[in-house]
């Protein structure tokens, strides 16, 4: 049996591509509301939650110019923009041999629960995961991944010895840490991490086959 039996994933950059679909439904937001973007609409801001993301891009913290945005960009994703979310080359494959060896797969993600189960039925993934967790599958919403990702595992009395996480950010590696879960780092997402930015115990892995033979290794 490999030793970690319990994988936690993230979601966006690390089995999806969902940069196109979100960028779109931003400055369809954007657009609706007639509100300028204070910096450029591009990759470099995917991945945070959707509030922090409209704070960054909108340069504002009045909630009713969020409000407005979020409702803007959850009309245009949640109904049919979330469907030109793409599955990076080879991760249907991995996930498929990790249950198939008997693996547990979670989802512990920034994306709301809402696209993120959409997502995950449209691609036909839904079946692979045990537990789907968000920031917002709770009430209150949690404050940020590193206890999501504590109560994930506190929920599900998931073995700390056995269980790993695998993301594609700082964030993602830091939040492992913060749980004191072993991080290895989807380098083939949009949130690539440079060596610079690696710490010494986070390992990377380049392609999903590859990643796959590491967390099936005993």
């Amino acid at each position: 049996m490999p030793r970690y039996t319990h994988i936690l994933f993230d979601l966006d950059g690390t089995l999806i591509d969902s940069a196109p679909a979100i960028l779109a439904s931003y400055r369809e937001a954007f657009a609706l509301t007639g509100i300028a973007p204070a910096i450029a609409i591009d990759e470099s801001i995917v991945g945070p939650p959707l509030l922090e993301t409209l704070q960054q891009l909108s340069g504002s913290r009045d909630q009713t110019v969020l409000n407005r945005l979020a409702d803007g960009f959850k009309a245009t994703y949640d109904s049919e923009g979330y469907k030109q979310t793409a599955a990076y080359a080879g991760v249907g494959d991995m996930l498929r041999q990790l249950k198939e060896a008997g693996l547990s797969l979670s989802i512990a993600t920034n994306k709301r629960i809402l696209p993120t189960r959409l997502i995950l039925d449209h691609l036909g993934w839904s079946g692979y995961f045990d537990h789907i967790y968000a920031l917002d599958l709770f009430e209150p919403r949690l404050p940020n991944k590193a206890a999501m990702i504590r109560c994930l595992m506190a929920d599900h009395e998931l073995p700390e010895a056995h269980s790993i996480y695998i993301g594609d950010r700082s964030e993602d590696g830091e939040s492992a840490d913060a749980n004191k879960l072993p991080f290895i780092a989807a380098t083939w997402g949009y949130g690539s991490l440079e060596p610079a930015d690696m710490a010494r115990n986070w390992s990377a892995a380049d392609t999903p086959d590859e990643m796959t033979a590491r967390l099936l290794a005993d």
